[in-house]
């Protein structure tokens, strides 16, 4: 079921605050000797505006990717896919927790929030595949490089949007994404994002979330009682 927003909220705050208290220490390494990124971790505040930390016009958008992003300010977000209960796609996190779960060849990603979606990225040293399709999620391969973990995004779809804003990619993006733990109560996470056909050079973003011990996510069904739809009525 749909749990409510704000008694989440409070729940989530209290976990972090806890997490910020008993484990700003060393993180956890797994059997294998590397970072442990396991756990449950809140959404970094990025999901309205992924250029929050960006000064304004230092965005490399390409005069597509402005017009397209401009017209869904106008039109204020009518048509963004999460509204409507559509996958979130890379980069994009929605306001709620998510989980890793952390293997020498697999690592997985489950969120709370969203269509309750996962990701799988692939540690075991495959390539990928030729011919991909072009899907929501992308395909994800990774290696550790010391002690971050490098993940390779691509065959990304262009459905999605990059935040609330409405800032846009093309089905051209390609994402890397850097996972370091810099304390035992955080894990880091640095977006690189490469589109030629929206963004004249690569830029990044770096989201920090905090973790949530005694914390598991839940059953959160998008389109259950959902009333968002019937209020995007644009411009």
């Amino acid at each position: 079921m749909k749990a409510d927003k704000n008694f989440r909220g409070i729940r989530v705050f209290l976990c972090l605050s806890a997490a910020t208290a008993l484990f700003a220490g060393r993180p956890a390494r797994a059997a294998d000797g590397t970072p442990d990124l396991s756990g449950v971790w809140a959404a970094a505040d990025y999901a309205q505006n992924i250029a929050k930390d960006m000064t304004p016009g230092e965005l490399p958008m390409t005069p597509w990717a402005e017009a397209l992003y401009k017209e869904r300010q106008a039109t204020h977000g009518k048509d963004d896919p999460d509204a409507r209960c559509l996958p979130t796609g890379v980069p994009r996190r929605d306001a709620h927790p998510f989980k890793i779960i952390q293997t020498p060849t697999l690592v997985l990603i489950l969120y709370e929030g969203n269509v309750h979606s996962y990701r799988q990225i692939f540690l075991d040293g495959r390539g990928h595949p030729k011919n991909l399709e072009k899907t929501w999620w992308g395909d994800s391969i990774g290696h550790w490089q010391g002690g971050t973990l490098v993940v390779d995004t691509v065959g990304l779809n262009d459905r999605t949007w990059l935040d609330e804003a409405g800032h846009p990619h093309s089905d051209q993006l390609h994402v890397t994404e850097r996972y370091t733990r810099p304390d035992a109560g955080h894990i880091s996470v640095q977006f690189t994002l490469d589109d030629s056909v929206a963004y004249t050079h690569p830029w990044s973003v770096t989201e920090v979330s905090g973790a949530l011990p005694n914390w598991e996510i839940h059953e959160y069904v998008c389109n259950e009682n959902d009333k968002d739809v019937q209020h995007l009525i644009g411009k």
